[in-house]
Formats: C-alpha cells, sequence, structure tokens
C-alpha cells in the first residue's frame, strides 16, 4: 500500500486572494471612517456657525433704530471667530413692512476664507419708518379698501 499524500493547509494562491480581499476591505472600510469623521468635523462648525449667524440676526431685530440696523455690527464669537453683520432695510408698500437684506460675515483662524451668509426677509419695524411715509403708505391703502368695497358692492 502506498502512502498518500493529503492537503491539509491552503496554497499560496488562495492566501494572496484572501490576503488582498482583506486589504480591499481594510482601504474601504479606512475611507469611511475618515469621511464620517471629516462630516462630524463640518457639521459641528456649522452648529457654531449658525449660533453666531442666530445672535447677529437677532441683534439685529433688536435695534429700534433703522440707521443704527444697517450700520450693521461686529462682535466676537466662540473661540475667536470675528463676526460682523450689514444690513440693507428697504420699504414696501405696506406702512412699518421693511425688506432687510442681512449679510453676515464670520472669520476664523481654522477658516481659510471667511465664511458669509446672506439672507432677505421681511420684518414689520414700526420705529424704522418714517411718520409722513407711514400716514402716506396708510391712506393709499385706505384708498384701495374703500374702492375694492365698491367695486364688491356694485357687483351685488
Amino acid at each position: 500500500m502506498g502512502t498518500r499524500h493529503s492537503r491539509r493547509g491552503f496554497s499560496l494562491i488562495e492566501v494572496l486572494v484572501a490576503l488582498g480581499i482583506f486589504m480591499m476591505m481594510a482601504v474601504v472600510l479606512g475611507t469611511s471612517y475618515i469621511n464620517i469623521l471629516n462630516a462630524y468635523e463640518l457639521a459641528g462648525r456649522s452648529v457654531v456657525r449658525d449660533e453666531d449667524v442666530r445672535f447677529a440676526r437677532a441683534m439685529l431685530l433688536a435695534e429700534a433704530e433703522r440707521e443704527v440696523a444697517e450700520r450693521g455690527a461686529r462682535f466676537e464669537g466662540l473661540n475667536g471667530r470675528q463676526v460682523s453683520w450689514t444690513a440693507v432695510i428697504e420699504p414696501t408698500n405696506t406702512a412699518d413692512l421693511f425688506t432687510v437684506t442681512f449679510t453676515c460675515e464670520i472669520t476664523a483662524p481654522e477658516l481659510a476664507k471667511p465664511g458669509v451668509v446672506a439672507d432677505v426677509f421681511r420684518v414689520l419695524r414700526p420705529s424704522w419708518s418714517e411718520p409722513a411715509e407711514r400716514d402716506r403708505l396708510r391712506n393709499d391703502a385706505k384708498t384701495r379698501i374703500t374702492q375694492i368695497q365698491q367695486e364688491l358692492g356694485n357687483k351685488r
């Protein structure tokens, strides 16, 4: 009877294929992990930036004088951030209603270039109105309402 040689291990090619698959999976997992860390860092930065922008917007909305609000302000945020904001305030055809173009610029040592946030919104602010202009707009609105009521009364 002859002796047979039985195979009890992996061949060199099988080991190399397994190592290749393992290395590809390690690269994919490592890249995914780095992407997750970067996403957490960006999310953390945007939360701090959003807090600075919200505070600047609150400063604008708290300002009673239109000229001061248009000049804007500058303050120091968290972690040495410098925040400056300005506003362009334009009256609308409605008394005491204004369209505000709000611009906030954030500079920080960790930022390569300043972050700029711009927003346009409307604000009802009686203290920003000129009394003569307010009276004129109210009279115009009253005239339009009277005309609409007369037109509706004539249709009935």
